[in-house]
């Protein structure tokens, strides 16, 4: 037993990437070598059906906790520091809708049944309503991720009103208690990619990675020009001088360091220290920063944007213009209650495809799909992420003085 368990303290400790890339390396030439090999796929297939299983509760539960805890405000800079959070994440999905449009990308999906989309505004809106109020345990036994989401800021404003502190403590454990197990599945994210691409090589050849390079190519693109062009504009228009330096410290002595952990929580020591040597008040950092790690996701609202969208253009359903712009809403509120572990933007996406009338099963598929991209998808996310936290946190706060 003592061996079995140094064996799998030898493999968590291996870089997770590290162990991705080397399940995708194996995955491809098992799929080109031995293609008759078909029980490899079953890995793949447990691992889409564990993620399937335990997203519905992660999200309901990381909502509800993350409202009730939320504290009360700092003033003016805490309520500068808020907006900027949601108007950069909803900016980067915008992002996410223009470039979707403008380069469009198909997906590798099997057992694909064409979904419709709203059409009119009005059904939009009646698909929606209907989706938010219907029954809370029905919606996270079928995946309706709207009637999830909307039901958890309910229950999460409840319990801020009502609860006791140790209530709120315990929603909060058992929301600690989610993400251990999400994090347990996910060590199983080398084999079971082993087995998707696998599958994917074996029905498709290595053509399969020219789609899958355009895909990076699209997700990473929006991210940067969130990061380098409309969130350095949003702080110009609040400090009124170059947000270039101020940006490039933030990638570098954040991002960086965000890149390699994928962990924006993990990174939050390294943003205090930060802020510490910017110079900004601590009382105001020591909330906007652990804030900033629940709710300020540009990344994954590029990610959940670009996914849902591309699921949709293989599936074939025609997003009205309507349709994108209320996607890029809950691509938003979706990205804001993102788990802080690795890949935790992605199981969002069945959500977003769930209000274009996109199966849970498709969806599903297309989280399988950003796990073997994630490599560097998910690295460029939490990059994004953790460093837009101090840049947003040291842009309120100069905002504040210059009022003063």
């Amino acid at each position: 037993m003592n061996k079995i368990a140094l064996l799998l303290k030898k493999w968590t400790d291996i870089s997770l990437v590290l162990r991705i890339l080397l399940g995708l390396i194996i995955g491809a030439i098992l799929g080109l070598a031995v293609p008759q090999w078909t029980g490899i796929a079953i890995l793949g297939q447990v691992f889409v059906s564990a993620l399937k299983a335990i997203a519905p509760v992660l999200v309901a539960v990381l909502v509800m906790s993350s409202i009730a805890r939320a504290g009360k405000g700092l003033g003016s800079r805490f309520r500068t520091v808020v907006s900027e959070y949601l108007l950069s994440t909803f900016v980067a999905a915008i992002l996410a809708v223009v470039g979707s449009f403008l380069f469009p990308v198909t997906l590798q999906l099997t057992d694909v049944a064409t979904g419709e989309a709203p059409g009119a505004l009005t059904d939009v809106f009646t698909n929606l309503l209907t989706n938010m109020v219907a029954n809370p345990l029905l919606s996270a036994s079928n995946a309706n991720y709207i009637g999830i989401l909307f039901w958890a800021i309910i229950f999460g404003l409840a319990l801020k009103k009502v609860a006791s502190p140790t209530t709120i403590n315990v929603i909060h454990d058992f929301a600690e208690v989610i993400s251990q197990a999400v994090k347990w599945v996910i060590q199983f994210a080398p084999f079971g990619i082993l087995g998707l691409v696998f599958a994917s090589v074996s029905e498709s050849g290595l053509e399969v990675f020219t789609t899958y390079g355009h895909l990076v190519l699209l997700l990473v693109g929006c991210m940067l020009v969130n990061a380098l062009v409309s969130n350095p504009l949003i702080s110009f228009l609040m400090m009124r001088r170059n947000p270039y330096p101020l940006l490039f410290t933030c990638l570098k002595e954040s991002g960086l360091n965000a890149f390699f952990t994928r962990s924006s929580a993990a990174n939050i020591p390294i943003n205090m220290n930060l802020c510490k040597k910017l110079g900004l008040d601590e009382d105001f950092y020591s909330v906007s920063i652990p804030l900033g790690a629940t709710i300020n996701m540009n990344g994954a609202a590029v990610t959940i944007t670009v996914m849902t969208l591309a699921v949709a253009h293989t599936v074939g359903v025609e997003v009205t213009f309507f349709s994108a712009l209320f996607l890029g809403v809950i691509a938003t509120l979706g990205a804001c209650g993102a788990s802080g572990v690795a890949g935790g933007s992605l199981l969002l996406v069945p959500m977003a495809c769930s209000f274009l009338g996109i199966g849970n099963d498709v969806a599903m598929q297309a989280v399988a799909i950003g796990f073997i991209i994630g490599v560097i998808q998910d690295s460029v996310e939490t990059a994004l992420n953790s460093s837009a936290d101090v840049f947003f946190t040291a842009t309120a706060d100069y905002h504040d003085r210059m009022k003063s």
